[in-house]
């Protein structure tokens, strides 16, 4: 399900956008799509070398909730 999906990249600590049509609950609707997994990246000084950190991470969900 949708449900699980968006739980699932969610505990991988991806910041969920969902795009749904149909009025179904979440549990009903059916993942079409999944994009633009983004990273946003600092540098951060640790003693003398910069790092590069995640500091976000975002991904777009596409469901279908049309009751059928």
């Amino acid at each position: 399900s949708a449900q699980l999906t968006i739980a699932t990249l969610e505990a991988q600590g991806f910041d969920v956008k969902v795009n749904r049509f149909g009025s179904a609950p979440l549990d009903e609707c059916v993942v079409t799509d999944i994009r633009n997994a983004r990273d946003r990246t600092e540098l951060v000084r640790r003693g003398d070398d910069l790092i590069q950190v995640v500091t976000q991470r975002n991904i777009t969900v596409t469901a279908d909730c049309s009751r059928r």
